[in-house]
């Protein structure tokens, strides 16, 4: 009888690793983090088994570390996601994202009679009204929006 063989991905230098993604959502925080590139290595493991989440998604990024309005977008996708800075082989920064109370300027809101979508210069501006489900609501004219509507606006996959 013969022995699996274990597979192990191999570790990456300078870059991002984005672990505990919500099962099956990898994909979508790749479209928001507009990979991959041809600059960017990416490994993505998908349903891994995980202890504390049943199953889990992981990205991996060689090479580029997210910024904070990044960060912010995949804390609608994935609100358990952690986020690994590794440099020279080593985490040297490891956090949770952190889903804001309010968020503005990320998604835009579905009404179209807002004055948020009428060409007037104002941010879009919403309150988280529950985080599980997630659900916002337009501060202007009080639109709900739950997390099938917001994955939509950042595109199909």
């Amino acid at each position: 009888m013969k022995t699996p063989k274990e597979l192990k991905v191999t570790p990456i230098r300078n870059g991002t690793v984005i672990d505990h993604i919500t099962a099956n959502k990898a994909l979508h925080v790749l479209k928001i983090l507009n990979l991959p590139s041809q600059d960017t290595s990416v490994t993505i493991g998908m349903n891994v088994k995980s202890t504390q989440m049943g199953a889990k998604d992981l990205v991996k990024i060689e090479g580029r570390e997210l910024r904070s309005g990044e960060v912010d977008k995949i804390a609608l996708i994935a609100p358990h996601a952690t986020i690994n800075i590794i440099r020279d082989y080593e985490i040297v920064t490891k956090g949770k994202v952190n889903l804001l109370e309010k968020i503005s300027g990320i998604i835009n809101c579905g009404n179209p009679n807002c004055i948020t979508n009428t060409g007037e210069p104002v941010d879009s501006l919403f309150y988280v009204t529950s985080q599980e489900p997630l659900v916002v609501r337009c501060y202007y004219c009080e639109r709900a929006m739950d997390q099938s509507e917001i994955e939509e606006q950042f595109g199909p996959l």
